[in-house]
């Protein structure tokens, strides 16, 4: 078996796109949080709340050849993918494009303006707005087939079109790969872009938030006041390297991958299954050979919908104990869905690295129903880990758990 280590790391939120500014954003108690007034047609849809990246531009030096069978999620993937790749130190290596790199990565859907056109299409009988990229823009793997086309990726690719674990099966798969001695190196992560589309889905469940009139003070994981869910967007790749690769080619180290598990409810599409929720962290356990008590940090997935929150809380309890640290950054930023697996878990590396925790925003009063667990709030938290897990759970009942372990 190989060692996996993550060598590059980037990407983009309403808040920032790099870790810097996201950080202080985060000390700051900013949320990236406003009311969509571009949603006030869609009088149907009762939740106004988004999480909107408002100065996302593309690259200048991106041409409009690469630009054409891009659409936003794909925009958002690729120029975090090579963000990623800068921050190792890879990008424009030769190694990336000689069949040594590969590609893990997935979003809810394809770029819904080009689903709209194939839909006139059926509604209207006409062809208005299409053309030979329309559907490699809408399919389910743009992200990946655009970033594997954009940098010249030769290596495996693997589409994972998963909800909101997207990210963290594309971190997951990506990891197997390099520790199975398939490819000594693979870019993962996930991506997604603000739909009103997303929004309804959560909306016809009654799970979406309806604070319209206070943006900054929702969502609310984990709080008793909850009242649902805020749709965001953004993109989050990381560089996954097989470790003897990276020590020979001296590239800077941030974290180990030293677990991954992965389990599915089969009994509901929508409701979450607390059995298999700590199932699959305890799969990541064994995949990492550890004990619950040496996890120093969970990184909730922290959704603020009422199933969600009290089935997760009491997985993680019931496997951790009441002593164990969990926050969710879905209450700065909403829940990015195929991203936010990818984000977290650059969130997770960079408070491991740092020793300094963020808490979950607008955590004021724990709802008792929620598992007995250590809620960080208020301010940021000083610890010193040598691991921390992340956790991302979906539609259709896919479970993810993800083990970063401290280099030094």
């Amino acid at each position: 078996m190989k060692r996996v280590v993550v060598t590059g790391m980037a990407g983009i939120t309403s808040l920032g796109s790099d870790w810097a500014s996201i950080e202080a954003n985060f000390r700051a108690g900013k949320s990236g949080i406003r009311y969509m007034h571009e949603w006030d047609r869609f009088t149907e849809l009762n939740t106004r709340l988004g999480g909107p990246i408002d100065d996302f531009a593309v690259p200048t030096h991106w041409t409009r050849r690469q630009l054409r069978s891009m659409g936003r999620v794909a925009k958002l993937a690729v120029l975090a993918a090579e963000r990623a790749l800068d921050d190792a130190g890879l990008l424009g290596d030769e190694s990336i494009t000689d069949g040594r790199m590969g590609v893990a990565c997935g979003s809810s859907t394809g770029s819904t303006e080009d689903i709209k056109a194939f839909g006139n299409m059926l509604l209207n009988s006409v062809a208005d707005g299409l053309n030979a990229n329309s559907y490699i823009r809408m399919m389910p793997h743009t992200t990946a087939a655009n970033i594997s086309i954009f940098f010249g990726l030769k290596g495996r690719l693997i589409p994972t079109s998963s909800a909101c674990t997207s990210g963290s099966q594309g971190i997951g798969y990506a990891y197997e790969a390099i520790k199975f001695g398939r490819l000594p190196l693979m870019l993962a992560g996930g991506a997604e872009e603000l739909c009103p589309t997303e929004a309804m889905v959560f909306d016809a469940l009654y799970a979406t938030s309806l604070k319209n009139d206070a943006p900054q003070s929702s969502p609310r994981p984990y709080d008793s006041a909850r009242d649902g869910l805020v749709i965001g967007e953004g993109a989050g790749m990381l560089v996954l390297e097989e470790l003897q690769h990276a020590l020979a080619r001296g590239a800077h180290i941030h974290a180990e991958i030293v677990g991954f598990g992965c389990n599915s409810d089969g009994q509901h599409a929508t409701k979450p299954e607390l059995v298999t929720m700590r199932g699959a962290m305890q799969l990541a356990l064994d995949d990492a050979g550890l004990v619950p008590a040496a996890i120093g940090y969970v990184n909730g997935h922290g959704t603020a919908t009422e199933q969600g929150d009290v089935a997760e809380s009491l997985a993680t309890s019931g496997l951790f104990g009441a002593q164990m640290p969990i926050s969710s950054q879905k209450s700065f930023l909403g829940h990015t869905l195929g991203a936010c697996g990818a984000l977290e878990s650059w969130f997770s590396i960079e408070m491991m690295n740092s020793d300094s925790y963020v808490p979950t925003l607008n955590l004021d009063d724990i709802d008792p129903a929620c598992g007995e667990l250590d809620y960080l709030r208020g301010e940021f938290r000083r610890m010193s880990n040598q691991y921390v897990m992340n956790n991302n759970f979906a539609f259709g009942g896919v479970n993810t758990s993800l083990i970063f372990r401290r280099w030094s």
